[in-house]
């Protein structure tokens, strides 16, 4: 695939900007094939929401977008980032909800990321002549960056919030970002809040067996501590469904020791 993307990129590369989007249009077919390599990545959940809905329709966002960009509703869009429509790095494994503009009908809002692509105050824009994206500060969060993913956590309600070191202007950007992809949907919100429930009984549970077992000395090997305390590590996995809200609970609880770290994570299924 990668060569399939390096081959429409030289052909984007020497067409007159009039012709570029239809071209694009017309190469759909290179960033789908990433489909499935991109769903491995993040076992199967979406990017931006985390869900692991069978039953929902995925695409490949373009995070970027690749032939238009809406900045604000005051102003037109401009001509995107039509250089990136190719590139794997830009490519976002996302459901149907958080990619395209829909309107919920639990809510009566429309959400979806679509071409909505708004920037920072101040911030430089990249464009066809100069494309040093490094030098924009783009309003919606990248799923990708860990420093934006820092900025957020599950609410006690089940809906993402600012961290505790999410401050200033990255504020605005986590409220404007859960209103694009959609993050505080109904369904979602109640995902989260089943997982969350599951880790404070399992957590409580823990707890307890661990009193026993300080209660009983002889008898504590005899406990499942191990047992019960791998099963909530499990449930921050990456490759477990709403980890963020597990992990979330887990900090709320006192237990963030029970965290998962890099190297208990699983690898991606070939």
């Amino acid at each position: 695939m990668l060569k399939v993307a390096e081959r429409a990129q030289l052909a984007l590369e020497a067409l007159p900007p009039e012709e570029r989007v239809a071209f694009i249009k017309k190469k759909s077919h290179v960033w789908s094939g990433f489909k499935r390599y991109l769903a491995k990545m993040s076992y199967g959940k979406c990017w931006y929401s985390e869900s692991p809905d069978p039953q929902s329709f995925f695409d490949v966002d373009h995070f970027r977008p690749k032939s238009e960009a809406k900045r604000s509703k005051d102003t037109a869009p401009d001509d995107g980032y039509p250089w990136l429509a190719f590139s794997w790095e830009n490519f976002r494994y996302s459901a149907g909800r958080s990619n395209r503009l829909s309107k919920d009908e639990q809510t009566d809002k429309t959400v979806g990321k679509g071409s909505w692509f708004p920037l920072c105050e101040g911030s430089a824009v990249a464009c066809w002549e100069q494309r040093d994206i490094g030098l924009e500060q783009p309003m919606l969060l990248d799923p990708i960056s860990a420093a934006d993913m820092r900025l957020i956590k599950v609410g006690s309600v089940g809906k993402i919030e600012p961290s505790n070191i999410c401050v200033g202007t990255n504020r605005l950007r986590v409220e404007r970002s859960i209103k694009s992809y959609g993050l505080d949907l109904p369904p979602l919100t109640g995902a989260r809040l089943k997982v969350m429930r599951d880790v404070q009984i399992q957590y409580e549970t823990l707890m307890q067996t661990v009193e026993a077992a300080n209660a009983v000395p002889p008898a504590a090997d005899l406990l499942p501590v191990p047992t019960q305390a791998g099963a909530i590590t499990a449930m921050t996995m990456p490759d477990s469904a709403y980890s963020l809200a597990a992990r979330s609970k887990l900090i709320e609880l006192g237990g963030a020791y029970l965290i998962a770290s890099v190297e208990d994570y699983p690898a991606a299924k070939a």
